[in-house]
């Protein structure tokens, strides 16, 4: 049986962190306790894995990292565990679950969020003693408030992204029938030698900064790290502040989530913002690549 997860906002078996030592041990003891009341054994449910639908004109590619499962009974957070799952319920009889899909935040293990944007799934499950029942795949959307105010999968014939002044490698489109490409004709691709040695690339259009959360989803494949980060605007001034650095992936792809919102909001008077990506050719490599793929941002109109 799968250990759940505990991810730092939230304790698996407990909804909420307990400040003092021994407050937790009071808790832990009438845990236990409900555990051994009237009914003694559990029942389990397994969920293997969850996978993304999507409208494609509207909200871009289906890719998805799905990793974890936040799991509530009759709305009492059970816990969130790294898929595929198979937990204890202390339930029986049908009982109304619901399972919000999870991600790593920022690719990082330790900052694993329920993902807002997703639909979580929910369904009338029937519950047995020392009997699992089994939800499967399981398949979520993309929530009807979430607003995708930029969407670049490299299949249009312009592009979305602009090399600044500064840059001496540029951003292109794999050839059609490239086994570099990841999904569909066509991925992006920056190549770095002795005089291609320094990238800046920022989107095209400038966003209004929303008063929601915002996220940058992206896939990528690197054989160099790459800093991005934002570009915030105010009336007579500008900010431009990394966020995360990627590194190198060696050949395989990656999706990841990155939370622009904080970054979004550090500076007052700021009101819109790019995104940006930067980086130098890494020392030890005489020549290194970039490869993007499904660029969004993802939020909720806020008027």
């Amino acid at each position: 049986m799968r250990q759940p997860i505990t991810p730092m906002i939230c304790r698996t078996r407990y909804p909420f962190h307990l400040p003092f030592l021994v407050l937790l041990t009071g808790f832990l003891f009438v845990s236990c306790e409900k555990f051994t009341g009237d009914q003694e054994i559990p029942a389990y449910l397994s969920v293997d894995s969850i996978y993304l639908s999507t409208d494609y004109s509207k909200q871009g590619t289906n890719s998805q990292n799905i990793t974890d499962v936040w799991v509530y009974v009759d709305d009492e957070f059970l816990g969130a565990y790294e898929l595929p799952a198979r937990f204890p319920v202390l339930k029986s009889g049908t009982h109304a679950v619901k399972m919000w899909p999870g991600v790593k935040k920022n690719g990082i293990s330790a900052t694993r969020i329920a993902y807002e944007y997703y639909t979580p799934i929910q369904r009338n499950i029937n519950f047995k003693e020392d009997s699992t029942s089994a939800a499967g795949i399981l398949k979520t959307t993309y929530q009807t408030p979430a607003f995708f105010a930029w969407l670049e999968d490299f299949e249009s014939a312009g592009l979305s992204l602009d090399t600044t002044q500064r840059s001496t490698a540029y951003i292109d489109k794999t050839p059609a029938g490239s086994p570099l490409t990841f999904q569909g004709s066509h991925s992006g691709i920056v190549r770095f030698d002795s005089i291609h040695d320094f990238l800046e690339v920022q989107t095209h259009e400038i966003y209004p900064i929303p008063l929601s959360s915002v996220f940058l989803e992206m896939n990528f494949n690197t054989t160099n790290t790459v800093t991005v980060g934002v570009i915030t605007y105010g009336i007579s001034t500008l900010a431009q502040t990394p966020i995360i650095t990627l590194n190198r992936t060696n050949g395989v792809w990656k999706k990841i989530y990155i939370d622009l919102t904080t970054t979004l909001n550090a500076y007052t008077g700021m009101n819109s913002f790019r995104v940006y990506l930067g980086t130098f050719k890494d020392s030890d490599h005489q020549e290194s690549m970039l490869l993007f793929d499904n660029f969004k941002i993802v939020t909720r109109k806020t008027n």
